[in-house]
């Protein structure tokens, strides 16, 4: 009777594939050239950081002290500042997008500051997209606290809060998007050469041939993404060269777990492929239903962009089942966190059900086509 996986079959499988990747230029660039090029490219467009804001100054005092406080704005690095003659103008030019920002300075500043008075500087922002303005405004508190030292002439304030970041204390943008896209990029490629194989097999006609073997379901499913993996676990060893020498990302945690967590996630993701490739049998639509899956819902549920814990409860849910969502986690608790393995047991495990899940259920549609 013949055993439903055996190694040998297993590997014979593998190395067909893997003779297949090595003649196809396409794919040998696709799993080791698209990983570093889109990682460069979107690693350096996506900035979270706001640089040069454009901030018109309607100084109504004109004296030592109101220029001391336009050169703590332009000092800081994030603001490009230009005058104006008025408040009116100022709010005018905010409203025709000709700047961001507007800091309308009392004709009273600095008598108000000698006599112990109360002193009122107003800034305006441009509100319409509330994360550019939120950016702005935390540069703000900074600005307001340089400004309380330096006015007070020594005098501490009444209170004061003190804030300290951890794991990114420049917070570094780039420290956080550039481990983020490698997920995305990896998990959608991997996932798309999977999806691709099975259906090639069938649209050619060697699927048949193959099937005619002694060669089981699992053992193909096995073949498969063997090759694969081991392909894109050297993309993965090139992404992370370049996020550390190019990007200056720090890595903290463990290369051990960091190793393990990727080949989970890469083969859960492969496995998610191939139950596309099976399912439809056509290049064209596997191709489609891959970047459908893989793209748009992995960038909006992984929490790329938008933390998972602050999504409403159904969409929590159903971040549960995107392997991304957890080597997101994973990965950028590793390099900039540096968790231990107890830490991160809830996502390894959930990267190994998920894996597991996707491997039976590509099994199960392999043994309904060929067993009907």
């Amino acid at each position: 009777m013949t055993s439903v996986f055996d190694v040998r079959r297993a590997l014979s499988i593998a190395r067909k594939e893997m003779r297949h990747i090595l003649r196809d230029p396409v794919t040998l660039a696709a799993s080791l050239g698209m990983p570093v090029l889109f990682v460069v490219f979107f690693g350096f467009v996506i900035d979270l950081n706001v640089h040069g804001v454009g901030l018109l100054v309607a100084d109504g005092d004109k004296t030592r002290t109101s220029r001391q406080l336009t050169e703590l704005f332009s000092a800081s690095g994030y603001f490009q500042v230009s005058s104006v003659d008025s408040a009116a103008r100022a709010v005018t030019a905010l409203s025709d997008e000709r700047a961001k920002a507007a800091l309308i300075i009392n004709p009273e500043l600095e008598r108000d500051i000698r006599a112990g008075r109360p002193a009122a500087a107003q800034v305006l922002l441009d509100g319409a997209d509330n994360a550019y303005a939120g950016t702005v405004a935390a540069y703000l508190a900074g600005i307001q606290d340089l400004a309380q030292s330096r006015f007070l002439g020594g005098r501490p304030p009444p209170a004061r809060l003190r804030t300290r970041f951890l794991f990114n204390e420049e917070l570094n943008s780039r420290w956080f998007v550039v481990p983020g896209v490698c997920v995305i990029v990896v998990g959608l490629i991997a996932s798309l050469l999977t999806a691709l194989t099975v259906a090639r097999e069938w649209e050619n006609g060697s699927m048949e041939l193959l099937l005619s073997t002694p060669v089981r379901p699992l053992e193909i499913i096995f073949g498969k993404i063997a090759p694969y993996l081991a392909l894109c676990l050297a993309g993965v060893g090139f992404v992370y060269a370049l996020a550390r020498l190019v990007f200056g990302v720090p890595f903290v945690g463990s290369h051990a777990v960091f190793l393990l967590a990727t080949a989970l996630f890469l083969a859960a993701t492969m496995a998610q492929g191939l139950v596309i490739s099976v399912v439809t049998r056509q290049q064209q639509i596997a191709f489609q239903v891959a970047i459908n899956t893989g793209l748009l819902p992995v960038q909006l549920l992984s929490g790329f962009i938008f933390p998972v814990e602050s999504m409403p409860a159904f969409f929590r849910y159903v971040t549960a089942i995107i392997p991304a969502r957890w080597y997101m986690t994973i990965t950028r608790g590793l390099f900039l966190k540096g968790p231990t393995l107890t830490m991160l047991a809830e996502p390894l495990a959930a990267l190994t059900a998920l894996t597991v899940f996707f491997v039976l259920l590509a099994w199960r549609k392999f043994k309904t086509d060929l067993e009907p």
